[in-house]
């Protein structure tokens, strides 16, 4: 039996579906007489290069052209359909790319075609193409027969040589989107007696990745394994796809903070057998859509989504705080590079989804700048400089006040004694954490510096930090007005206070004072000598 892909692909251009730019200037070279010696056709897999070959071929050979609207039914017409035409040569560049298969198709195209007005010439995965093969093909791609045309089908334009570019009509192919894509799996449904409802199919054209040559297999693999009677669990069993549903649910988790729900859920998909790195990166898509979404203000066309998923993700587009999107992509991104390393990703996924509904519990930069927006947001006119922002300056704890109270403007002192008392274990805690990392941001070597220093007394806005008593050269280069500024800037920018710095040395230990020894005795002496450097006592001779 004929693949589905192959027995329903586009026989002339009404058929192709996505293309209308590709379709509209052939049509108009073809009725214009404007035909070109070479096309280069580049664009991802599966979205009708070699189809569009073929109806181009057509349209030059049939028997009623050169016509856009090839019959179909002549000789010519069925011969490159069935692939057995004499004028129309297909040729796999994977396989024939060398500069010998190039000698031979130079030795051909000065022949006659057989039967049609051209030789066309199909060669696809063009890319693989040698680079002699290519500077072989030059002269007779840019001065070729009168009855010879080029066709180059490629997935990867940017590997062919800029000098063929040049000497071709380049067409790109977009990936059709998923209304397209459903119409055409309706298509094929409907001629092929396939029971399959309108999610079922829109589950598989998004699985395609824009590709109806996927989508039309899936189509077929699953018409033989329900016995032409397709439902959404099915497609979701093979595919091992997420239901959009479960994507929603899972964002309406976050929504409402609820970490508890969120975790039970993923532990609720991982026992049905979801495969979760599946649903780490269809989840990355869907708040992708999001937050589109939400800077366009609209739910946009491209986006692959049915009539009905549109008036949701408008919604949960509302609702979840962009912030939180933009934060939870940062968090996926690490379970996506232990995906790839070939790690579980499930780990990181439970903590990304912990970390953004509960910030709090979070203690790093990024957390504590992620807190801030959300502060920021809450808080309508509060402000923060774009600086302060990037580096991530928020409190070590956030503010119990409402958002209510907090300024339009720069904390004032009243705001500031709102704050909660700032404690010496807080700053210990963070000094190895989070300050240091805050001060080598702006300096390496004081940060090396400040390495041996430890935070010993917080009293009226003023840090101590002390070194050990053997470091007072560390400490006199830290004491330089410009080292402090970046010690108290860093300060500033964990703490969200402006704190004094004074720097002190330690008192002295017993590992730091010299041993008190008697002195060496001159026997003693020659004797480590002796043992030291293998030495040998030498009498002096008068």
């Amino acid at each position: 039996m004929t693949a589905l892909y192959r027995k329903y692909r586009p026989q002339d251009f009404d058929d192709v579906v996505g293309q209308e730019a590709v379709v509209r200037t052939l049509r108009n070279a073809i009725e214009l007489g404007q035909l070109r010696q070479a096309y280069l056709f580049a664009g991802p897999r599966g979205t009708g290069k070699t189809s569009m070959a073929r109806i181009l071929a057509k349209a030059v050979n049939c028997e009623q052209g050169p016509t856009a609207t090839p019959d179909k039914v002549c000789h010519a017409c069925v011969a490159i359909a069935n692939g057995s035409s004499l004028d129309v040569i297909e040729m796999d560049a994977a396989s024939q790319r060398g500069i010998d298969d190039i000698r031979e198709i130079r030795e051909r195209v000065v022949l006659q075609p057989a039967e049609g007005r051209y030789k066309v010439y199909i060669l696809d995965e063009a890319h693989q193409l040698t680079d002699a093969a290519w500077n072989a093909l030059l002269k007779l791609i840019e001065e070729p027969p009168p009855h010879l045309i080029f066709v180059f089908c490629t997935t990867e334009i940017s590997k062919v040589l800029p000098t063929v570019r040049s000497r071709c009509q380049s067409f790109v192919f977009a990936r059709p989107r998923l209304p397209e894509l459903v119409r055409v799996l309706r298509r094929v449904c409907d001629a092929e007696g396939i029971e399959a409802p309108d999610a079922a199919l829109a589950l598989i054209a998004r699985g395609a990745r824009g590709s109806f040559r996927d989508a039309e297999s899936t189509l077929d693999q699953l018409a033989s394994a329900t016995s032409n009677a397709i439902d959404v669990q099915s497609v979701l069993q093979l595919l091992g796809a997420v239901e959009e549903d479960a994507l929603f649910r899972l964002c309406d988790a976050i929504v409402d903070g609820d970490t508890a729900g969120a975790l039970v859920f993923v532990e609720e998909l991982a026992e049905q057998g979801q495969d979760l790195g599946r649903l780490v990166t269809d989840l990355l898509e869907h708040l992708r859509h999001l937050l589109l979404v939400q800077h366009m203000g609209h739910v946009p066309d491209s986006l692959p989504v049915t009539d009905e998923t549109r008036d949701r993700l408008r919604e949960q587009a509302n609702q979840l705080p962009e912030p939180t999107v933009v934060r939870l992509c940062d968090l996926l991104a690490v379970a996506v590079d232990d995906l790839r390393q070939g790690g579980d990703p499930r780990l990181p996924l439970e903590l990304a989804l912990v970390k953004v509904t509960r910030p709090g519990g979070d203690l790093s930069r990024e957390s504590i700048a992620f807190r801030l927006e959300r502060l920021e947001a809450a808080g309508g006119g509060f402000k923060v400089s774009p600086e302060r922002l990037q580096s991530g300056e928020a409190a070590l704890t956030e503010p119990e006040q409402p958002a209510e109270t907090i300024e339009a403007t720069d904390p004032t002192p009243a705001a500031a004694q709102a704050q909660p008392p700032l404690a010496l274990e807080q700053l210990q805690d963070a000094w190895q954490r989070t300050i240091l990392p805050a001060v080598q941001s702006r300096s390496i070597p004081l940060a090396s510096l400040l390495g041996e220093a430890r935070p010993t007394v917080l009293e009226d806005e003023t840090l101590t930090l002390e070194f050990p008593a053997t470091a007072d050269f560390h400490r006199r280069q830290a004491d330089e007005p410009k080292a402090l500024g970046a010690i108290r800037d860093a300060l500033y920018e964990v703490t969200g206070r402006r704190l004094a710095v004074a720097l002190t040395l330690g008192e002295p230990t017993e590992a730091d004072e010299p041993e008190n020894e008697s002195p060496i005795s001159e026997e003693a002496l020659i004797s480590m000598f002796k043992e030291t450097f293998d030495a040998q006592e030498v009498e002096e001779t008068r």
